[in-house]
């Protein structure tokens, strides 16, 4: 969640710092801090946004060659300029920034107070800190090695950037659990929790590992494990381009993101189909073929949006490859002792790939000799890592928090991943992959007709923005869909949604629905179209205000409906890729006229990486 930066090396480390904070500004955050080495020690941070933060050390010296800043999601204490990042140890000569939770942080900060540290804030990172000055002072050690022995002492997650007022051209740094890249440049390192702050200067990284210590000193790298053991860094060539994380004329991240996918599902399927060759083709399916084609089970473990994504790639593989599939909360799935065994797969979901739910389950079920399949956006990511074989969605950078075209590439690969799994097992007929690869194929081109309905939209947004409720129904493949609209709602305009199985609102919901209740049902031409029918006519009764989401050319629904969003054809299986986009759109145009910050909601981060 929270946002690292730093710098060693020839420029001036500020501006660097900066820039990069703003650049991590989509993870979610509620404060932001500096330090800066330069002779003087120097911490400056404030509550709020990067932009107060540049306001407050505007007429500070901030000369310097090395630092580091922080974008804090509040964990340990509320978000105040004290609880803020950087912090200072006691004697103020180290200061340290951090991603994570410590869990043990009450009882090592009960021993430190006995030995005279002084605390100033409710954050357990103040607590790492002042461990790593202790442990210096009693080994009379470096601080290299105080830090590595402090990690033996701390229990939790964390990725840690440290300076010290006594080691001016050193920089530490390390992690577990939580994401930490360095970009090599020309006599010159940045840190970052992601590649975003980095491009810029160099598409050269290494991806730190856990248990992993990072020393950058005189110009050189050094990477050893907890234990001591030097490890040989793994420079890496970035394939991500400046322009794909700039706002490139639109007003937002998120508007950005929704027009990108027809662009981003092409990519997901590029390489992967071949339409000519009539054939599929994706290298972590292939080297696991046998494992998918004899698997007795499929669980499917993700967090929000992913979760849904997976709800889809249910129905997908039980309908295409005929394996039972389960959709579990990767939050609820490692607590509940669930039962895995050798013959199954487990498929993670994340666009982030550094979900900690996500990779919790992926380390319970690896325990029980599971084969584990990953699909993440983020190259390099803990889940790539962690995994035993997977797939990227190639979505390219999304910087605004509420997922969207993450969400339609990992349908797209997800559906990819059904057809070939489906024809391998022989379940699939060479007819029927032949007929669905040439609608893959057309998706694309029916998504951007879609988001021609943008100014549409706007206008039905501009009737509804004031409601205070929303319900969402959907059937089938468009069941999971309406999840993901309701999600997208709640998320970024603030007004309470819920999604429901079309048929299940006469269980409970339907008491809900009056004259104010706006209902959006995703009623596209399907094999549950009668029943949605049915469903619409039994919220009309009862004088709901329905907005149908319907297939281009319906006759039917439209007479029924206070307004109707028309969509392209396509196959039953491949509609959720079609029928989310105008959702996306809508819960867009509600919070833009609401006023809501549509690329940074409230209390949310783009990357939940601690639990």
């Amino acid at each position: 969640m929270c946002g690292i930066v730093a710098y060693i090396g020839h420029r001036e480390a500020c501006p660097i710092i900066i820039k990069g904070l703003r650049r991590l500004e989509y993870r979610g955050y509620d404060s932001a801090g500096v330090a800066l080495l330069n002779g003087q020690l120097s911490v400056y941070k404030k509550k709020g946004k990067v932009a107060d933060l540049e306001a407050f050390i505007a007429e500070k010296d901030t000369h310097a060659n090395i630092g580091m800043g922080h974008t804090r999601w509040a964990t340990h204490g509320e978000p105040n300029d004290v609880n803020a990042h950087p912090h200072y140890s006691t004697s103020e000569r180290i200061a340290i920034i951090h991603n994570g939770i410590i869990e043990n942080y009450a009882a090592l900060k009960q021993h430190l107070q006995q030995q005279g540290h002084v605390f100033h804030s409710d954050t357990d990172t103040e607590v790492f800190v002042n461990l790593i000055e202790e442990i210096q002072k009693q080994n009379s050690c470096s601080l290299e090695e105080a830090v590595r022995l402090a990690l033996h002492e701390v229990v939790g997650a964390y990725a840690i950037v440290v300076l010290s007022k006594d080691n001016p051209n050193q920089l530490i740094a390390a992690r577990k659990g939580s994401p930490l890249v360095i970009g090599v440049g020309e006599n010159e390192f940045f840190l970052a929790s992601d590649a975003t702050p980095i491009i810029e200067y160099t598409n050269e990284v290494v991806y730190v590992n856990d248990y992993e210590l990072a020393v950058i000193k005189d110009g050189q790298l050094e990477i050893r494990t907890k234990e001591d053991v030097k490890q040989t860094p793994y420079i890496q060539t970035l394939e991500l381009e400046l322009d794909r994380i700039e706002k490139g004329g639109y007003e937002h991240f998120m508007l950005k993101e929704i027009f990108e996918q027809p662009r981003s599902i092409l990519d997901s399927m590029r390489g992967r189909l071949e339409l000519e060759a009539g054939h599929l083709n994706m290298g972590g399916v292939r080297a696991y073929e046998r494992k998918f084609v004899n698997a007795d089970r499929i669980i499917i473990v993700a967090c929000g949006t992913s979760w849904h994504a997976g709800l889809v790639a249910e129905y997908l593989i039980e309908d295409l490859a005929r394996i039972p599939v389960e959709v579990e909360y990767a939050s609820e799935f490692r607590y509940r002792n669930p039962i895995i065994t050798e013959r199954d797969i487990v498929i993670a979901i994340s666009q982030s790939g550094e979900t900690a739910d996500t990779l919790a389950a992926i380390e319970l079920a690896k325990s029980k000799g599971a084969t584990i399949f990953g699909i993440c956006n983020v190259v390099g990511s803990s889940i790539a890592r962690a995994t035993d074989a997977g797939a990227y969605t190639h979505a390219g950078p999304e910087i605004g928090v509420a997922s969207t075209k993450a969400f339609t590439a990992q349908v797209t690969v997800l559906t990819l991943l059904a057809m070939i799994v489906g024809h391998k097992r022989g379940t699939l007929s060479d007819t029927k992959l032949r007929e669905l690869m040439m609608e893959l194929n057309t998706i694309p081109s029916k998504v951007e007709k879609a988001l021609q309905l943008n100014t549409e939209i706007e206008q039905i947004s501009e009737i509804f923005k004031d409601v205070p409720n929303f319900l969402y129904l959907g059937r089938g493949y468009n069941f999971p869909v309406a999840l993901e609209g309701a999600l997208k709602l709640k998320e970024i305009s603030y007004i309470h949604a819920e999604g429901y199985p079309a048929a299940e609102m006469k269980h409970g919901p339907i008491a809900l629905i009056d004259e104010n209740m706006p209902v959006v049902v995703i009623a596209t031409k399907d094999s549950s179209y009668e029943k949605v029918v049915s469903n619409i006519q039994e919220v009309k009764a009862r004088k709901g205000r329905i907005i149908a989401v319907v297939t281009e050319g319906d006759t039917v629904i439209p007479e029924m409906a206070e307004f109707t969003i028309e969509v392209p054809a396509t196959s039953e299986v491949l509609m959720p890729l079609v029928s989310v986009v105008p959702l996306q759109l809508l819960s867009y145009h509600i919070a833009v006229l609401r006023g809501c910050n549509v690329d940074q909601p409230r209390n949310l981060a783009k990357s939940v990486t601690v639990e």
